[in-house]
């Protein structure tokens, strides 16, 4: 049995004929084609498929499509506007914080809810907040930098 179900992404509503089991992260690379959402783990362990629903960073593969219905979904590819990075893709091109780029998408997603909900975090709430997003290249040193570096850049100090 499929369920209707409605939601935005990326700022356009959606609505869609879903089977309850489908996974938010099948539906947005499925579906809708948006492939920055990354498979990972499949467990909402490595936080590859990581988006912003509703302002809060989730592990789509983790949640149901259906439990989407109502909601705003975000995902890397709306960061870019007018032709410009957000701030967050731009330190982590200049910190060089990305390396097979793999878990960017959803390391930077991270690090986009994390600045929107405290804009000037320090290194160890960088580290908590980002525990859920796992990356096998960089040490994570690169990536702490450049969280911090956004949020300064954010708050206008740069």
């Amino acid at each position: 049995m499929k369920y209707p179900i409605s939601l935005t992404v990326n700022g356009e509503a959606m609505e869609f004929s879903v089977e309850p089991n489908l996974a938010l992260l099948d539906l947005l690379r499925d579906h809708v084609e948006l492939t920055g959402c990354r498979r990972g783990c499949d467990s909402g362990y490595c936080g590859a498929c990581t988006v912003l629903l509703d302002g809060k960073a989730v592990h789509s593969c983790s949640v149901p499509a259906v439990a989407a219905h109502g909601k705003d979904v975000l995902t890397v590819e709306a960061l870019v506007r007018d032709s410009r990075l957000h701030p967050v893709q731009e330190a982590f091109i200049e910190h060089g914080a990305i390396q097979c780029g793999y878990c960017t998408p959803g390391m930077i997603l991270s690090s986009v809810a994390l600045l929107g909900e405290n804009p000037d975090p320090s290194e160890a709430e960088v580290r908590s907040y980002l525990s859920g997003n796992l990356c096998r290249c960089t040490g994570y040193v690169r990536i702490v930098q450049a969280v911090l570096a956004a949020g300064e850049a954010m708050r206008g100090k740069i």
